[in-house]
């Protein structure tokens, strides 16, 4: 048994060296790209700040060797200048160290910033480039995401700190191999190796013990993405009036406590288990192999079997190479953690790479411009998200004529929003195929299809840029074409709202900004549907609208959906809207259940079919028509855009105003 726990031992020692090994490996092949003359440079600090403190042992111990001569000689004799001369190459060590070591300190925070703007560039090329949104829905690559940007924000376990550590090492192990070889040249060679061996076990526990403590890191790292967002909800000001009103205070500390608690707990009892019983050991081992060392030394020169400066080479060297085996502060936790780093960095690249595999491509290219020409149709389409094995779709089988608005309607989870996804390419089918005009979608450039695409999403995003970028990004191409966002602000109802801004459609939309400001619900929906509407106006043939009034109050709704007809006319468009009320106008419906059409026409054959439309159209409209006053209120500013009723918000104002009076 005991043979069977040391093989064990043996074999798990060897598997974690070529572990660290390999990372090494990693690391070193990054460091030139922080500059090849840069690394060059710090190699050769390295080199000499580990030559520098050994002569300064050789040095000093010349120098106690030669104090007995230089006294008897007296001042000026040959052996005092020695002793001088001995004296000088010391001091000279010593500054020259002092001066070297600032500089080799900054010239490695240079090569680590460098390097992690190649780190970054990687991490938001690949994010970027991506073709669809599954990497930035996986869980895993999420996890490897995090690590990444955790150690990019605290700034000490970053891959370009790792690159540097690496390179200090250097001067780490040219000492230690320097005071070995003069414990061996002057003493003994057994002794040498037993003190390398000493010095290396302590290192052992110092990395290994770190390594095993950094892979907590990791597999805490769901935790540590837990307990921040509870954080950040608790110290940001989006949720400060709902944490006080609702008395969420205390709520969020204690759940936030029990997550820290718990990483605490993991921490706690690995640390024990790596740094209590096996320093024992380790100490033990060293106690042993220094006491022998320093009473041989002692016993040596006691019979004159060595010289004083002898003595004094091998007591300091014996000594400095034991105290090799600390941790290193400038390079343990920042090699350790900096290749965790590096490891979610190519674990994101290649999770990215992976989900890019999966798309399939089909040749020959086809030019997707003007299209539909007739219809775009889904054939047997199944999907289900990755990790996941429910399926969304289940074989969907759908028409959506050119030229025309098609509603889809659903009750949650129906697969309405994972339709528009799939149609923009953001994820790919699981089976099946969707034509447009007959040639499968897949023959598009993704680029070139989604140029033809102007969409609202339901959680549509909120740039804090100015008004006009935040409708021009729709074609970003035509940015900088102040009319044509003009327009497309105007037809969403929201222009004479932006123009009362500050600077206009100048303004930044986000308080934080010089002359900024935010927006309400409402308003910043109309601003994404100008988006979608600059992009149909500049190219697109084809928009999508998910959900696109949800912040709208009724009549604000209805109003809208009046012009979309028009402003839509001619264009392939698909509406997803959970309000029967705005659906009615498309010109056929569709209504999903489980992943697949149930029903299928225009608001009048649907309700004439008295199914599962009918059913739920009755039951929203008795509901309007019982909150009616709740319901259908308006605010100002939309009631300004979307009628033009100024007058009567002036009205109210100025009523306002006198009774202030």
């Amino acid at each position: 048994m005991p043979s069977a726990t040391c093989c064990e031992s043996l074999r798990t020692y060897l598997t974690g060296s070529v572990e660290v090994a390999r990372g090494y490996a990693r690391i070193a092949a990054l460091v030139p790209s922080g500059g090849a003359g840069l690394a060059t440079l710090l190699i050769a600090l390295n080199v000499v700040i580990g030559i520098l403190p050994v002569l300064f042992i050789v040095a000093t111990s010349v120098m106690i060797g030669r104090v007995p001569a230089a006294v008897s000689g007296g001042v000026g004799s040959s052996e005092w200048q020695s002793l001088v001369g001995a004296f000088v190459l010391a001091a000279a060590a010593f500054v020259t160290q002092q001066i070297i070591g600032p500089a080799q300190a900054a010239l490695g925070e240079l090569l680590a910033r460098r390097i992690d703007g190649r780190i970054v560039e990687r991490l938001i090329t690949a994010a970027l480039q991506s073709t669809g949104i599954g990497p930035l829905e996986d869980q895993k690559l999420l996890n490897d995401l995090a690590a990444v940007v955790t150690t990019l924000e605290q700034s000490f376990r970053t891959t370009g700190l790792a690159c540097a550590g690496l390179l200090t090492l250097i001067a780490r192990y040219v000492q230690l191999l320097g005071c070995v070889a003069l414990v061996g040249l002057v003493f003994s060679w057994p002794a040498a190796l037993a003190l390398i061996a000493v010095t290396m076990a302590f290192r052992k526990g110092q990395r290994g013990g770190l390594r095993t403590y950094a892979k907590l890191y990791v597999t805490s790292m769901s935790i540590r993405r837990e307990a921040h967002y509870y954080r950040s909800v608790a110290l940001e000001a989006g949720a400060a009036k709902e944490i006080r009103i609702f008395g969420l205070v205390e709520w969020l500390s204690n759940r936030y406590r029990d997550l820290q608690m718990r990483m605490l707990n993991l921490v706690w009892t690995e640390r024990r288990r790596i740094y209590l019983r096996p320093f024992i050991a380790y100490t033990a081992f060293g106690l042993i192999v220094a006491a022998i060392t320093l009473a041989s030394l002692g016993r040596a020169a006691a019979v004159n079997a060595i010289s004083l400066t002898q003595l004094a080479l091998g007591l300091q060297a014996a000594l400095a190479a034991l105290r090799l085996g600390e941790h290193y502060a400038e390079a343990d936790t920042q090699t350790q953690f900096g290749m965790l780093a590096y490891d979610g960095v190519q674990g994101f690249e290649r999770g990215v790479a992976a989900f890019d595999d999966k798309a399939v491509r089909l040749e020959p290219r086809r030019d997707p411009r003007g299209l539909p020409h007739s219809e775009i149709r889904l054939e047997d389409i199944r999907f289900s998200y990755p990790g996941s094995d429910r399926a969304v779709l289940t074989g969907l089988n759908l028409v959506l004529p050119a030229g025309k608005c098609t509603a889809i309607v659903g009750l949650n989870g129906a697969g309405k929003t994972t339709l528009v996804k799939l149609l923009a390419r953001l994820y790919e089918p699981t089976s099946g195929r969707l034509l447009v005009d007959g040639i499968d979608f897949r023959s598009f450039e993704v680029n070139d299809w989604r140029r033809q695409i102007g969409i609202i999403f339901q959680d549509f995003n909120r740039y804090e840029l100015t008004a006009a970028e935040n409708i021009g990004f729709g074609a970003v191409e035509l940015l900088g074409d102040l009319k044509k966002v003009r327009e497309a602000a105007k037809q969403a109802g929201i222009l004479s709202m932006l123009d009362r801004l500050p600077l206009g459609l100048d303004t930044p939309l986000a308080r934080q900004y010089a002359d900024g400001t935010d927006l309400s619900g409402g308003q910043w929906q109309r601003v994404a549907i100008a988006r979608a509407l600059f992009a149909l106006d500049n190219g697109a043939s084809i928009l999508v609208l998910d959900e696109p009034t949800a912040a709208l109050d009724v009549r604000a709704e209805a109003a809208f959906f009046e012009r979309f007809v028009e402003l839509t006319r001619g264009a392939t468009s698909l509406l997803i809207s959970h309000r029967f009320s705005s659906v009615r106008h498309a010109d056929h419906i569709v209504v999903l259940a489980e992943g697949r059409v149930i029903e299928l026409g225009s608001h009048e054959e649907l309700l004439a079919l008295n199914g599962r439309y009918a059913e739920l159209f009755r039951l929203q409209a008795e509901r309007f028509t019982e909150e009616d006053v709740e319901t259908a209120e308006l605010d100002l500013a939309d009631l300004a855009d979307l009628a033009n009723e100024n007058a009567a918000a002036e009205v109210g104002a100025a009523g306002r105003r006198e009774d202030d009076r």
